[in-house]
């Protein structure tokens, strides 16, 4: 169980990061990587196509982590079958109070008065 949670995070960790390499190449007035290609005007050729691309990947790739969170939440929380579904409370109580003679002392020995 172990390794499949390790797998799923750095699943997640590689998808993060692809994830803020799209962000960050991205242009908040519509130029980013389409500007490189194809100078500041997005009605030429290969431009929208670039923006096309990196929106449906930042989309994709949101999608992915999330159900890979889910997922991982999914697998790692069910409880495994060796723990008790519920688990008794443990009562601890004082010991009760003994009072006994001591081994070692021997108990006195009554003899019978004599009868005359």
């Amino acid at each position: 169980m172990d390794s499949i949670f390790i797998l799923l995070m750095v699943l997640i960790m590689i998808a993060s990061i692809l994830l803020v390499i799209i962000v960050m190449a991205q242009n908040p007035k519509g130029g980013g990587l389409s500007s490189t290609f194809g100078g500041a005007s997005s009605a030429q050729f290969g431009v929208q196509r670039t923006n096309d691309f990196m929106e449906k990947a930042t989309w994709t790739l949101g999608g992915t982590i999330i159900v890979l969170i889910l997922l991982s939440v999914v697998i790692t929380g069910k409880p495994s079958a060796a723990a008790p579904a519920v688990q008794a409370p443990v009562k601890k109580e004082a010991p009760a109070n003994q009072t006994a003679a001591p081994a070692s002392t021997p108990a006195p020995v009554q003899t019978p008065a004599p009868t005359k």
